[in-house]
């Protein structure tokens, strides 16, 4: 099993409270489950995304604040989509084994500049 999380899990975010509140759920739902299943083999993780830029993004904040989106990041810019596909594919792979009840942080660094 693999959720989505999300960076604003697990800081927090002034303005997204409802939806900080449900991706922390996920994270520890991501760690009781994988607690639960662990004895029967079945591996639950979670990916979380920091900024990544999406269609949607321009309607999410004001304009004169989307060019700037995801640069405060250690590397200076936003994620792409496809730049997190690596993460969800090692963990549905057998090379992660031995992974269950990680949080994967793909965040640009997000939690480095923190």
């Amino acid at each position: 099993i693999i959720n989505t999380g999300s960076i604003v899990g697990l800081v927090g975010h002034p303005m997204l409270v409802d939806y900080t509140a449900t991706k922390g759920a996920i994270h520890a739902f991501t760690k009781s489950l994988a607690l639960n299943l662990g004895e029967r083999g079945i591996r639950v993780n979670c990916v979380v995304p920091g900024p990544v830029w999406t269609p949607n993004i321009p309607a999410t904040m004001p304009i004169e604040e989307v060019e700037n989106f995801g640069h405060e990041v250690a590397l200076g810019r936003p994620g792409q989509p496809e730049e997190l596909a690596p993460a969800y594919v090692f963990l549905a792979s057998t090379d992660s084994s031995f992974a269950t009840g990680s949080l994967v942080e793909v965040t640009g660094g997000k939690l480095s500049s923190s």
